[in-house]
């Protein structure tokens, strides 16, 4: 503890090495104070308590820091509060609307997509279904969906007007995504 203060007063007064010796004397408690200070922390913080342990030491000891520290103690209250400022600073840029600080964590599931065959498969199968119940509307969508035809050309081929097929349209693909189970 002594050679911690003698140190401190070595890096109070200049000494550009006694950062160096200090370093390895004061990192296990730093990185003590590092980990409380984490454990109060939302989970998936970007940093991590050595991460947190080396910033504020940079803060404590580099070139642009004030190095007066009177003792142990008053060196470790200052480390202390160096954390929470880099913890304060690092929730304000999470905070930022341009970091997504508006945003809000929506979980995924974990279903695998469907393969192509599997969608089309999927999708034969309801327009068949379609065909029973309105053949017009599953005509439309099998001129516009396979065929890439627009609403004039499969009114035109259905014989139809552009009315009705743009009406038969919306009608399939709310009856096709309630049957797919998208809806």
């Amino acid at each position: 503890m002594r050679e911690v203060t003698r140190i401190l007063s070595d890096l109070a007064r200049g000494n550009a090495h006694a950062a160096e010796e200090l370093w390895p004397l004061v990192y296990e408690e730093l990185r003590r104070l590092a980990a409380g200070q984490m454990m109060r922390e939302k989970p998936g913080q970007t940093l991590d308590a050595t991460a947190l342990v080396h910033e504020a030491y940079v803060r404590l000891v580099g070139p642009d820091a004030e190095k007066h520290w009177d003792t142990r103690g008053h060196f470790f209250a200052a480390a202390a509060e160096a954390m929470r400022r880099i913890l304060v600073e690092a929730a304000r840029r999470k905070g930022r609307h341009k970091h997504g600080g508006a945003l809000r964590r929506v979980e995924l599931s974990d279903r695998p997509a469907a393969t192509p065959d599997e969608n089309l498969l999927a999708l034969d199968e309801a327009l068949t279904r379609l065909t029973a119940e309105d053949p017009v509307a599953a005509k439309v969508v099998e001129l516009r969906h396979f065929a890439g035809l627009g609403h004039e050309a499969v009114a035109e081929a259905l014989g139809v007007t552009v009315y009705l097929a743009r009406q038969k349209w919306a009608y399939a693909r709310a009856w096709l995504k309630d049957a797919l189970g998208e809806g």
